[in-house]
């Protein structure tokens, strides 16, 4: 339905804007196709390998010279095979849309509508505003589900900017969700960014109603939880960059510790200028479930650091180290890119403990617990 809907749409703009438009209407064609090798003698199929193709068309229509339609569809078509030599294999595939939207634009405004991605805040590595994308900052192709809805976004003349979504008909975990939404209910929200001496801040809100009963149990089962977010960030630079990003997540149905969920981050970068720059981030989580808001009885405590290098014009070097405060444990993570032109090639390890426990979504095709390696070729078109 949410498919028939756009199309239908998209048809009735274009036919409306068909006798404005006096320059041509463009078809872009692009896309991407991915192959990779993932080596993890610990996993019951230690050697997997797979592939992703990704075809995508971008149309444009020009109403006048600071007016546009265009639109955007994409499919995300993806495979691989297990294999425990010579005993068995494991093969898994899927055909899904990745992106289908249509977007008006202005000079100042933007309103698009279908399936889309949004994210923001100031955080990188572990962020506290991560409501509606599943991207893991390890993943080199940055990857992650888009959710149905509308956004509008303002850009005002003194560079601050108002964000407007409505959300409806997704009942997968998007974020740091763990419960589904009621894909009946409609979900909105909205966020305002304003700049500041020195960096901007930023207020967000998000409202949605959750149902538990596809828990089986663990925790209270109600079809219509509402929940309210609220998250503020900020960002400055001043000989290097800092932010602090926090988020809020309360339920209003009696949810025992999982109640109320607070996650804060501070972090900041700088460059080095050594050799051709080294770039560095670091952040620091806190992250806590409890009964009664702001109450931090078991707070969950997480560092991380990244490390960037280019080396030449085409090689580049980027390691990412989590460490685990509550547990002691170290998850490391190192990839060496190649770029030419079109092609791509990364390789990368891991050294993670075997009972992976990260509060991250990523992508099941990059990571995993324990050690191992991956070569992922990848092809711009």
């Amino acid at each position: 339905m949410r498919l028939q809907l756009f199309i239908l749409l998209w048809c009735v703009i274009v036919d409306a804007n068909a006798q404005v438009v006096e320059k041509p209407n463009r078809i872009d064609w692009q896309g991407q196709m991915v192959g990779w090798m993932h080596y993890n003698q610990d996993n019951p199929y230690p050697v997997y390998f797979g592939g992703r193709f990704i075809p995508q068309a971008n149309y444009t229509v020009d109403l006048s010279l600071d007016r546009r339609l265009d639109f955007e569809a994409s499919a995300n078509m993806v495979g691989d095979v297990g294999l425990q030599i010579p005993d068995s294999s494991d093969w898994n595939g899927k055909v899904s849309p990745y992106r289908i939207w249509g977007r008006y634009s202005t000079d100042q405004l933007e309103v698009r509508l279908g399936l889309q991605k949004i994210n923001f805040g100031s955080a990188t590595l572990l962020r506290p505003l991560m409501w509606f994308d599943q991207v893991d900052p390890r993943d080199p192709l940055q990857l992650t589900d888009g959710v149905w809805g509308g956004l509008m976004r303002y850009y005002f003349m003194n560079n601050a900017n108002l964000w407007v979504w409505v959300l409806y008909g997704n009942d997968n975990v998007k974020g740091w969700e763990y419960m589904r939404s009621n894909r009946s209910i409609p979900e909105f929200g909205g966020r305002i960014q304003a700049p500041v001496p020195l960096g901007e801040v930023a207020l967000s809100y998000h409202h949605r109603v959750a149902d538990s009963r596809h828990l089986n149990g663990e925790v209270a089962e109600w079809d219509k939880i509402p929940e309210n977010r609220l998250g503020f960030d900020a960002r400055f630079d001043k000989v290097v960059g800092f932010w602090f990003e926090g988020a809020w997540v309360n339920m209003n149905k009696d949810m025992g510790e999982l109640t109320n969920q607070v996650n804060l981050n501070i972090g900041l970068d700088y460059t080095f200028g050594i050799g051709n720059g080294l770039s560095i981030i670091a952040e620091h989580l806190v992250t806590s479930y409890d009964k009664k808001a702001f109450a931090f009885n078991d707070a969950i405590n997480i560092t991380a650091c990244s490390l960037n290098y280019p080396i030449g014009m085409f090689d580049n070097v980027n390691t990412i180290v989590f460490y685990s405060w509550a547990d002691s444990k170290w998850y490391n993570f190192i990839n060496w890119s190649k770029q030419y032109d079109a092609i791509a090639l990364n390789m990368m390890a891991y050294w993670n403990p075997d009972d992976y426990n990260m509060p991250l979504q990523g992508n099941a095709e990059n990571l995993f617990g324990g050690k191992g390696i991956q070569l992922m070729l990848v092809y711009n078109f």
